[in-house]
């Protein structure tokens, strides 16, 4: 049978929506093998013992004119039982106002989720109703599996005498007013009912409610009659979008956990697959708008009341429309400098001091692993612009950098001018101009290609901040990409980050391995745990420590390192394009091209007319002047520049008429109006015999 295009089979454990998101999200094979193992046409006893030690249970259903809700069931420890595993008994009935108690009729399809919140252990019910006798509802089985507990936060149950309770109150919604927005604004956590019913007895068919979870703020109320929510990365069955699909229609239930109330709504839904405001809300996979069409509040409904412990790791990676909000418009001001306030200050090492900054009034924009900040060092007399990598995670609270001190091994020449004012210098509390992190050399955590991170001295910085993420991500998306970090020394007292990646390596259930190559080995040092090798990085070390396999390798380092690890992974057989570097001025590296590309920059001028519009300064510019930054240098301009290689875009300038030629290819995004100075000549202009050029500089 083929529904929507998607090939359906009686025995699939889903049914044609579920299947038509499986094959949209590239998961239906893996989908249809994993299903057939845990869903099952009974409950396992491990099940049964978990559904009778509850207190409460969700169930979802669809009413006589088939608008799903959400209810909740509750009693004593026991008021579940089991006579066998195809068959549930629940001596409760659903409180005053609830559409369920109308709908307790034979074959009623109603789905069930047990979810204990002290542990934040879940499972999932699939039935239909087999016989109604007084207080007691008797259910038959269809499917039962399990749920993982992402975004479940934790929270402690208390009964109160029912007695002692105020009378409770029913009162019916057309639209969400002031209290139900207030109770929806401040929620963590809801229930979603959905129902297909497309007149077969198919397991996969009938009702089901799913747990929803995320920080306060994650429901977003658009107007008096519409929510936008999140949907969060979970286990690819996609039962409630899958619903959803075949019918649109939800039913939506808000529990006030400390005061016993209840907001119980159905509407319809959409599904928002691609949407801009995805890219801003943190751990968002799609959006879906809930458009209410009637409900009721039930005052007074439960003589339960929870405490709430902790919430969810995974609710603590995600975001909330505030959130959304202002990373979008951080987003919009990434070009600007903004205020970093110096937080904390590490010392790394002997050499390597971090910085630990927060932005005040604003998140940090969004970035990746591997980027670099452009920060304004406050020199005395002058703001010196320079680029560090940034350590961090993007999902870190801080962005840290971390810089080493340089100094000269030559008296004729001066120490590092910006490293030694922030080893000196700069001071908790201290304010920075910083921009939003940016650059090329970045790293994918979803990648399932193994990875190898090799780094030497500082150039560790942008491999902590990759590792970070690796392991981060791992707890949002169940997945740690396999890394092993290797990082070379002259000693244990310049070695950085040790202790962290160690942490790192723990945590990660044996997917990130950190490993040390010392040139100086002291005594005290043992070998396997404080380091893994005497002497460089080479192509027999890398062979012995690296199972066979296909990796992506990441460097960074000196500019000597980075060529000598280039070509020794050459000649073990890696790819040229499997070799990412971090590569800023002198440590490009010099590659072994497999593929050749064309190369579009157009011809650069002999001579030209440069006009620097805002200041007022025309002159003439020859081959030997060198690129633009170096030719307003020379005649008393002070454009910003930071890496003088193309990547930070500390230097980009509005071309006003004219066009460049680029003598290296630029990294850092440009607009068809905007030009690097660190990295470009006037171009030469065909059927001219004077070449001009003018800047808004």
């Amino acid at each position: 049978m083929e529904t929507n295009g998607i090939e359906v089979t009686n025995s699939s454990p889903f049914h044609a929506g579920e299947q038509a998101i499986q094959e949209r999200m590239s998961v239906r094979a893996q989908m249809e093998r994993f299903g057939s193992r845990v869903i099952r046409d009974h409950m396992p006893d491990q099940h049964r013992e978990f559904y009778g030690q509850l207190p409460f249970v969700f169930a979802g259903h669809a009413d006589n004119a088939g608008w799903p809700w959400a209810s909740i069931l509750f009693g004593q420890p026991g008021f579940i039982s089991s006579d066998d595993n195809r068959t549930l008994q629940i001596d409760a009935l659903p409180v005053a106002g609830d559409p369920l108690g109308e709908s307790l009729r034979e074959n009623t399809r109603i789905g069930l989720l047990g979810i204990e919140l002290s542990t934040r252990r879940r499972n999932r019910l699939s039935t239909h109703l087999a016989q109604h006798n007084g207080d007691q509802i008797q259910l038959e089985v269809d499917q039962a599996f399990g749920n993982c507990p992402q975004y479940i936060q934790t929270r402690e149950l208390e009964f109160l005498d029912a007695e002692a309770m105020p009378a409770s109150v029913v009162e019916k919604l057309a639209s969400f007013d002031d209290a139900a927005r207030v109770l929806i604004q401040a929620s963590d956590t809801f229930f979603v009912a959905s129902h297909v019913d497309n007149g077969t007895d198919d397991a996969s068919e009938g009702a089901d409610v799913s747990h929803r979870g995320g920080r306060p703020g994650f429901i977003r109320v658009d107007n008096d009659s519409t929510l936008t929510i999140p949907d969060y990365l979970g286990n690819n069955h996609f039962n409630t979008f899958g619903n959803f699909i075949e019918n649109s229609r939800a039913g939506l239930l808000f529990v006030d956990f400390e005061n016993g109330h209840l907001l119980t709504v159905t509407g319809t839904v959409e599904i928002l697959w691609d949407t801009p405001e995805t890219e801003f809300f943190e751990g968002a996979q799609r959006l879906w708008k809930f458009h209410i069409d009637h409900g009721f509040r039930i005052s007074n409904a439960l003589p339960l009341r929870w405490k709430l412990n902790e919430f969810s790791p995974n609710t603590l990676l995600s975001g909330t429309w505030d959130e959304a909000v202002r990373l979008r418009e951080a987003d919009a001001k990434k070009e600007q400098w903004s205020n970093y306030v110096v937080a904390d200050i590490v010392e790394e090492s002997k050499d390597i001091r971090s910085l630990y900054l927060k932005l005040q009034d604003q998140p940090v924009g969004k970035f990746l692993p591997g980027q670099f900040l452009t920060v304004k060092i406050p020199i005395p007399g002058r703001d010196a612009i320079r680029t560090y990598t940034v350590s961090s995670a993007p999902a870190d609270p801080f962005v840290r950098i971390s810089v080493k001190r340089e100094r000269s091994l030559e008296d004729s020449q001066p120490d590092g001018l910006c490293s030694n004012y922030i080893h000196d210098q700069i001071k908790v509390g201290d304010v920075i101009d910083a921009k939003v992190p940016c650059g090329t050399f970045t790293f994918d955590a979803g990648e399932t290609r193994p990875a190898v991170l090799i780094a030497a001295g500082v150039g560790i910085t942008p491999m902590v901040s990759m590792a970070r993420h690796a392991l981060i991500e791992g707890v949002r998306t169940r997945h740690i990409r396999p890394i092993t970090l290797i990082s070379a020394a002259r000693s244990n007292t310049q070695r950085a980050f040790f202790d962290e990646l160690n942490s790192i390596a723990a945590q990660s259930d044996g997917n990130i391995r950190s490993l040390w190559s010392l040139s100086q080995i002291d005594k005290e040092l043992n070998a396997g745990t404080d380091y893994h090798h005497h002497g460089r990085i080479s192509a027999e070390f890398l062979q012995a420590v690296l199972p066979l396999a296909d990796y992506d390798f990441y460097l960074c380092g000196p500019p000597g390192f980075m060529q000598s690890t280039y070509d020794d992974l050459r000649v073990l057989g890696a790819s040229d394009a499997r070799i990412f570097a971090e590569e800023f001025g002198p440590a490009s590296l010099t590659r072994d091209n497999e593929y050749s590309t064309d190369d579009t920059t157009l011809a650069a001028a002999t001579e030209a007319i440069v006009e620097f519009a805002d200041s007022h300064v025309e002159q003439a510019w020859s081959r030997v002047d060198g690129n633009l930054l170096d030719f307003a240098e020379a005649h008393g301009l002070t454009p910003e520049f930071g890496c003088r290689s193309g990547q930070c875009g500390a230097c980009k300038t509005k071309i006003l008429s004219g066009s460049v030629s680029y003598t290296t290819k630029p990294s850092s995004p440009l607009g068809a109006d905007e030009v690097l100075l660190c990295c470009a000549v006037p171009a030469a202009e065909a059927g001219s015999e004077l070449t001009k050029l003018s800047l808004g500089l």
